[in-house]
């Protein structure tokens, strides 16, 4: 599987430095949006899924997630999948979602064909869908987390951090 999809980010170096395009990919750690809908519920279809390539799923902009990525960009994490190979290839959107489906048994040869020009704009097609689908499940709302992340349909996510309303702060002094 290859990054031409398009999508795919580097983070601590070059594909060139790690000569990505020959390292193997043996495990892939999705990370995804535990307070949407649609993508907890394609957690658990991915989660009974035969795979030729072990999947972990993990909240995005979890605590895990900041401690084993710390490089990453954990807002844009919430915006958009974002799968990590276990030789620090990044891959982001459709080609997430492409890498996603090549590491499963019986969807090896759909990300096969959507990795070509065609399907890839097939595939984002697909994945702006979902986006749209996911953001009319607030009806054009804004939505907030506990976590201080908030969705506005104009402008995306943005992080504001819990107040310490009365001077009693929910993280200590």
């Amino acid at each position: 599987m290859t990054a031409a999809a398009g999508g795919a980010v580097n983070t601590a170096a070059t594909a060139a430095d790690r000569d990505a395009s020959r390292v193997p990919v043996r495990r892939l750690t999705v990370l995804y949006d535990a307070g949407c809908g649609l993508c907890a519920f394609l957690r658990d279809w991915l989660v009974r899924q035969p795979q030729l390539v072990p999947l972990e799923l993990l909240p995005a902009a979890s605590a895990e997630a900041r401690r084993r990525f710390p490089g990453l960009d954990h807002g844009a994490t919430l915006d958009e999948i974002t799968v990590i190979g276990d030789a620090g290839q990044v891959y982001q959107g459709t080609a997430a979602w492409i890498v996603t489906l090549w590491a499963l048994r019986e969807h090896r040869g759909l990300a096969h064909r959507l990795s070509t020009p065609t399907g890839a704009l097939l595939a984002r097609g697909a994945v702006l869908a979902a986006a749209k689908w996911r953001g009319a499940q607030w009806g054009g709302r804004t939505y907030r987390r506990a976590d201080g992340w908030v969705y506005d349909p104009g402008s995306g996510w943005r992080y504001h951090p819990p107040g310490c309303a009365g001077g009693a702060c929910p993280t200590g002094p």
